[in-house]
């Protein structure tokens, strides 16, 4: 589900997000890649569509950038510095409001900041040992929801129910209790996906499930998969709805990135029950899915440092677009996406 939120930079204001007005199934046969930002110290896993004229990406060593949107032109806004004291954030997750963007560290203490161009501030700081922040939400502006690995028996969930000034962290009695091993992916931002007040979360590891809240993370219930699981790097990487009931993930080991058994499932209940599709067929391992835009729930794209593949059929067949390398990605609109990783963010124009 897509967001709109502000960044203060210098009178920039970002509004609102248009998908395109076309409703038939694309059938892409290739992708044209556009670099618009190349350096070898980039790390970027946390990338967001603003809307039609600007994106913003947060780096793993503590920078934003803010690109707008030209033709043909961009115009890059890069590096702003983010830190708390000495501490400089190692940022997996972006997101926001009609009013403000927010971006969460990995490790201890994670921290979350509340994102101003020169007046960053935290606005949630954990240093249990064991705090590890994998991606963040929003389901309206004023609730929002960040998940991270178990520190006490459960998941960790963190929720704002005031716009992101203060956020809060749920009890493990009010959470499913994780498996042993259990935990979730840093690695595309993009292990939970909201629809409206649906709001789902992906863990893998030595255990891969669904934990499923009907009601913006008041109550919460967790659902088995078929997902590759039972080691640290197995389990469900990425997620995605197109709504309430139809639900697409993809994952791996990326130890292993060419095995593709059991590592791409789709749900069509609302993620109740999952089934296993394109099995023992590529992609293998791949670290983001996302539905394109306007695709009818059919239309997927996944990206992995493996490449880039598209299916209009639901997941069940898939064709190579790419061999380039990326984390994540978010779509513009029906055939527009940007994409990020290491070394570089890109503007991805898939063609038919």
């Amino acid at each position: 589900m897509k967001k709109a939120f502000l960044v203060c930079l210098g009178v920039v204001a970002f509004f609102g997000f248009n998908e395109s007005s076309s409703f038939r199934v694309k059938n892409f046969k290739h992708v044209e890649i556009e670099t618009i930002i190349e350096d070898s110290l980039l790390n970027v896993r946390a990338l967001e569509v603003i809307d039609d004229h600007f994106f913003a990406f947060l780096t793993s060593r503590g920078n934003m950038g803010v690109v707008e949107i030209g033709k043909p032109q961009y115009k890059v806004n890069y590096p702003f510095k983010v830190k708390s004291d000495s501490i400089v954030p190692n940022f997996r997750a972006l997101a926001g409001n009609s009013k403000r963007g927010y971006g969460l560290s990995i490790g201890s203490p994670a921290l979350l900041f509340k994102l101003d161009i020169g007046k960053d501030r935290v606005v949630y700081r954990e240093a249990h040992p064991k705090a590890f922040y994998d991606a963040m939400d929003f389901w309206n502006d004023d609730e929002g929801i960040a998940i991270g690995d178990p520190t006490d028996g459960c998941m960790s969930i963190i929720i704002t129910r005031d716009g992101g000034d203060t956020w809060t962290k749920l009890s493990c009695d009010d959470l499913p209790k994780t498996n042993e091993g259990e935990a979730a992916f840093a690695a595309s931002d993009t292990n939970i996906a909201i629809v409206g007040d649906h709001t789902w979360v992906a863990t893998g590891g030595k255990a891969s499930r669904v934990l499923y809240s009907s009601d913006r993370g008041k109550t919460w219930e967790v659902f088995n998969t078929p997902m590759v699981q039972g080691k640290e790097t197995t389990g469900i990487y990425s997620i995605d709805f197109y709504d309430a009931l139809n639900g697409f993930a993809i994952g791996g080991d990326y130890t292993k990135p060419d095995e593709n058994a059991a590592n791409k499932m789709i749900t069509v209940d609302g993620g109740k029950t999952w089934n296993l599709v394109a099995k023992n067929k590529n992609p293998g391992y791949r670290s983001c899915v996302q539905y394109v835009p306007n695709g009818e729930g059919k239309a997927l794209a996944a990206i992995g440092f493996k490449g880039i593949d598209y299916s209009n059929d639901s997941g069940k067949s898939w064709k190579h677009l790419s061999d380039e390398g990326f984390y994540t990605i978010r779509f513009l609109n029906d055939s527009i996406a940007f994409a990020a990783g290491g070394g570089r963010v890109s503007k991805l124009t898939f063609r038919e």
